[in-house]
């Protein structure tokens, strides 16, 4: 795993970059934000493929879990990838929700990402 920071308005911001799953459970996404906050980022941009499948199944609510980590800690997070593919009215529904929110975000593009993360 490598973290790229990104540096915008005094904002921190992690990019994750792996090959791997690195968030499985909602354990990892909580140790991922507890290490990221640690060394001072504010914000976090993670990929799709970087999270477990089981993450875009609602009934399993580890998104849901995960992601009210993330707002607990008031860290921001943007998730990047394809979610065209998924053809689920509630997880379609999650993620409209979700970017109203500005807080969790799901984009296309790492640049939409951090538009939408810095804004």
């Amino acid at each position: 795993m490598k973290v790229i920071t990104h540096l915008s308005n005094n904002i921190k911001i992690a990019e994750i970059i792996s090959d791997q799953i690195i968030i499985q459970s909602v354990q990892d996404g909580l140790d991922l934000l507890g290490d990221l906050y640690y060394q001072g980022f504010d914000k976090l941009i993670i990929y799709e493929k970087n999270l477990t499948p089981e993450f875009f199944d609602l009934k399993t609510k580890i998104a849901g879990d995960i992601l009210q980590k993330f707002s607990n800690y008031r860290v921001s997070l943007a998730i990047v990838g394809d979610f065209g593919k998924y053809e689920s009215k509630s997880i379609r529904d999650f993620i409209f929700e979700s970017n109203k929110t500005k807080h969790i975000n799901f984009t296309e593009t790492l640049e939409d990402a951090l538009n939408r993360i810095v804004n």
